[in-house]
């Protein structure tokens, strides 16, 4: 039996929020304010960006794993330069 991501994660999950600047201070006192929330913090939206492109890459590496995406090898991405 296939079990859920979310029950299999031994981790806290990471969400990212998008709250525009002005309402960014009460969103964050909200988030706060509830009681399984373990940390509540602003990021850069290079930070951002960056977390977005590892979750893809590790994403990509999954689907390399499991035969539906081909991925080049080191020779290959040398061999572009």
């Amino acid at each position: 039996m296939k079990s859920d991501i979310f029950e299999r994660n031994k981790f806290n999950m990471k969400v990212i929020v998008d709250i525009q600047d002005k309402q960014a201070k009460f969103g964050i006192e909200v988030l706060r304010s509830l009681s399984f929330i373990k940390k509540a913090k602003p990021i850069s939206d290079a930070s951002a960006r960056l977390w977005a492109d590892l979750a893809e890459a590790a994403d990509d590496v999954a689907q390399h794993k499991i035969g539906k995406l081909k991925l080049k090898t080191a020779k290959e991405l040398l061999d572009e330069l």
